[in-house]
């Protein structure tokens, strides 16, 4: 029992580094405990700018053009980084962008434990990011980030992953940058030669905003057991769920996962709903569905003296990260839980519903925002 009191008293400073650390983050831990008051990271940084007891880190080593307005971005992570992830999961990032960091999840389109053969030896991670036209940092990482920046990154998590071994029969929907959780899934299928029945259906506008449209065709053509099917938009219009029986008559045997667009990922769910199959459909969703909207006000972050003026619209989670608070978050959509917080005053308004919280109530900053002046404990 004092063996592991000391223990965990000893990685408590590192425990949010690495949830599986073993001696690793022991040591960790204990560098943490006798260089306080200064950071571990005072002296960490000196050797290496990767080594931190109490964030992880990583350096971007490549960015590569998919599309016009999208890249990969390839990462080598720092000292904690689990590398055992499950393909389609995603990690947070943050970046420093004139003095203040800004924090996206981004999918992991690489399979777990890559290294890239043109780059060497060393465990790499890969995320590929569409640069929206409201998107600040999404802009920035396609166009303006460069090889060799170091970045803050959160473990892998997410629900929406591939098991192993694979289904038999695998049916994926997916569109515009919802390919990029389906990418991992494919490649560590194709690294495990466990390429079995699967076929892919891809909606995009044009053939030249196809993210990974090359890499597709090829593993059309190395895998007899992989069909890729593109569904060009600017010509064919939308893809009509009614068309499946025609195109993939045997749709309903299928393990179907799907990614892209809140209105296209709604119409499937109803649709194999209709058909008494919606055990056999995973979902990812990149954006929430806002129905409400609080009224604004000052949000104060009470541990740091922070504050700011938000409107109605602007998520908690945005507001602080817009003052250089660091608050957890996770999917960043209100699924997994990871942003919640008290509310030490005032009311907050969940975006999705326009349910109010109110003081002493726990609130999710990424999907609430203001309803009046309010203050959090964080």
């Amino acid at each position: 029992m004092v063996l592991k009191n000391v223990r965990e008293w000893l990685e408590a400073p590192a425990a949010s580094v690495a949830e599986r650390g073993g001696r690793l983050n022991v040591l960790r831990g204990a560098v943490a405990r006798v260089t306080t008051p200064l950071l571990p990271d005072d002296y960490l940084h000196l050797a290496n700018p990767l080594w931190s007891a109490r964030e992880l880190r990583g350096r971007i080593v490549d960015v590569r053009k998919e599309t016009a307005d999208s890249a990969t971005l390839v990462i080598k992570p720092g000292w904690g980084f689990d590398f055992r992830y499950q393909p389609g999961q995603y990690i947070g990032i943050g970046i420093l962008v004139e003095g203040r960091w800004h924090w996206r999840s981004y999918s992991l389109t690489c399979p777990p434990d890559w290294n890239d053969p043109s780059r060497g030896s060393g465990r790499l991670i890969s995320i590929a990011v569409k640069a929206m036209p409201e998107g600040f940092l999404s802009s920035h990482l396609v166009n303006g980030v460069k090889p060799g920046t170091v970045v803050r990154l959160q473990t892998p998590q997410g629900g929406f992953v591939l098991p192993y071994p694979p289904p038999p029969k695998v049916l994926f929907l997916t569109a515009g940058s919802g390919v990029t959780p389906v990418m991992s899934m494919l490649r560590a299928m194709d690294r495990r030669d466990t390429v079995t029945d699967v076929v892919h259906l891809h909606s995009a506008r044009t053939a030249d905003d196809v993210m990974f449209g090359a890499e597709l065709k090829e593993l059309h053509r190395r895998h007899p057991g992989f069909e890729s099917h593109l569904h060009l938009t600017s010509e064919q219009g939308k893809f009509a769920l009614a068309d499946l029986d025609t195109r993939f008559p045997d749709w309903k045997e299928r393990d179907t996962w799907a990614c892209g667009p809140a209105g296209m990922l709604d119409e499937i769910e109803q649709h194999w709903r209709a058909a008494g199959i919606e055990n056999r459909l995973h979902i990812e969703r990149f954006e929430i569905e806002r129905s409400a909207v609080g009224e604004g006000g000052t949000v104060t972050f009470g541990k740091t003296g922070r504050s700011i003026e938000a409107d109605g619209a602007t998520s908690l989670l945005e507001a602080g990260e817009s003052v250089g608070v660091q608050m957890p978050f996770g999917c960043r959509m209100g699924i997994c839980q990871t942003c919640v917080v008290t509310i030490s005053s005032g009311h907050a308004r969940d975006l999705r519903n326009g349910e109010e919280r109110r003081e002493g109530d726990k609130v999710q900053t990424c999907i609430s925002a203001a309803a009046g002046d309010c203050t959090l404990d964080v």
